[in-house]
Order: C-alpha cells, then sequence, then structure tokens
C-alpha cells in the first residue's frame, strides 16, 4: 500500500486551431469542457471526462511559451504535424464501439483496433493538432 494521495489532475496536450480542438474534444470525444480562457488571442481550453471530474486535459498554444525560440516553435510545428511531438492513451470498455464512433465523427483513423502482442486491444487516432491518441480497451 502507498503512502501518497497524489492523483493526476491535469496533463498538457498542444493545440493549433482552439475551435477545432474544441470540437474534437468535446463532440467527437464527448468530453465536457471545464475552461475557456483567452490572452491576448492565445486559447486555453480545459476538457475532461464527465465521469472524471478531478481529471482535465488543458489543451494550449504551445507558441505561448516565452523561452522558447523561433527555431524551436519550428521544431515543435513539425513534430506535431507528424504526430511525434505529444499523445495521450485513453481507455474504454468497448473499444470497437468507440472507434466506430470516432470514426464516424471528424477523427483521423492512424490505426484500427489491433490485439497488440504486448497483450493490449488499442486503436489510435490524431487530433486537429497531430497529437495522437490511443485508445486502449480495458476489461
Amino acid at each position: 500500500m502507498s503512502d501518497t494521495d497524489l492523483t493526476i489532475h491535469q496533463v498538457f496536450l498542444p493545440h493549433t486551431d482552439p475551435e477545432a480542438s474544441l470540437a474534437f474534444y468535446r463532440d467527437t470525444l464527448g468530453f465536457e469542457v471545464r475552461n475557456d480562457v483567452e490572452y491576448q488571442g492565445l486559447h486555453w481550453i480545459t476538457v475532461g471526462p464527465p465521469e472524471q471530474p478531478e481529471t482535465s486535459i488543458v489543451l494550449h498554444p504551445p507558441a505561448a511559451d516565452p523561452g522558447i525560440t523561433d527555431d524551436e516553435r519550428r521544431t515543435i510545428a513539425e513534430m506535431m504535424a507528424k504526430g511525434t511531438y505529444a499523445g495521450i492513451n485513453l481507455a474504454t470498455r468497448d473499444l470497437d464501439r468507440t472507434f466506430e464512433r470516432l470514426q464516424s465523427g471528424d477523427a483521423e483513423v492512424v490505426q484500427e483496433p489491433t490485439d497488440q502482442p504486448w497483450g493490449v486491444r488499442d486503436c489510435a487516432f490524431r487530433d486537429p493538432a497531430g497529437n495522437m491518441i490511443r485508445v486502449f480497451e480495458v476489461r
């Protein structure tokens, strides 16, 4: 038994288009919008599963960090476009149903439901910014 009371509160994913990201995470994934903050033309959007109010994804503008250079911004944009900069793993009890629902929305399919050699069954999509979203089946 662990002595820690730590939980995952928020994770951050970059976005390139706040409207497209909002539509994807709200309408396609079914997450609720918890916060939408605009500051100096940039948007931070907080979303999460309705059944998990204490866990959120913060969609943030990658260019907002004043400590990065223009070269770093270009590298981040290139990695995001390839889907190699950031990602998140989600879980569902019915992978086939979830895949069909996401596929019928505006999600870009990367991998159809597959039994992986390491013992999981999953599929993969990209969000509008190119972030990799893997969905694992859990029982």
